[in-house]
């Protein structure tokens, strides 16, 4: 199983052991385009794995900061409260790259940039850039992605 992500279409395409393509999520990733480096607010391109899984059995619209729950359920009153703010909801795939000198080490760092895979508000539109680095995805593609998953997994993210 990998994962392949177009920046392009975006789009996320889950392909099982023989390269067939089993779901198409729509995602959203960063509204300034792509990049490597360190605090440019872009997706980083290359090939990454998943590092770590977090939220495994947390309720749907779990909010999460610094990778952990902090309690909230995601809420249209809870948006008002925080109007602009970056959600991180549900479930995170936390990614990690393979590419020393691309996405890997120093400045260029997936892993340190905290680029993840994540929910977001149902309100949030995917199919367009719209994130500050990380993979944005509905909640319920979020969880459906996060339970086939496993931790290595391969992902690739291209133009």
């Amino acid at each position: 199983m990998n994962i392949k992500i177009s920046i392009n279409l975006q789009a996320l395409d889950l392909y099982d052991n023989q390269g067939q393509v089993v779901q198409r999520y729509a995602i959203s990733s960063a509204r300034r385009g792509t990049g490597q480096q360190e605090g440019s607010l872009c997706t980083p391109l290359g090939r990454h794995v998943v590092r770590a899984k977090i939220g495994a059995g947390q309720p749907e619209n779990t909010v999460f900061v610094g990778r952990r729950p902090t309690g909230e359920i995601y809420n249209s009153a809870l948006a008002a409260q925080f109007p602009g703010r970056d959600w991180i909801l549900t479930r995170i795939l936390w990614l990690s790259g393979c590419e020393v000198g691309h996405n890997r080490l120093g400045t260029v760092d997936t892993m340190r940039r905290y680029i993840y895979i994540h929910g977001s508000p149902d309100t949030a539109p995917m199919g367009v850039p719209g994130s500050i680095g990380c993979i944005r995805m509905h909640n319920r593609d979020v969880i459906s992605l996060f339970d086939q998953m496993q931790v290595g997994v391969e992902i690739n993210i291209s133009i």
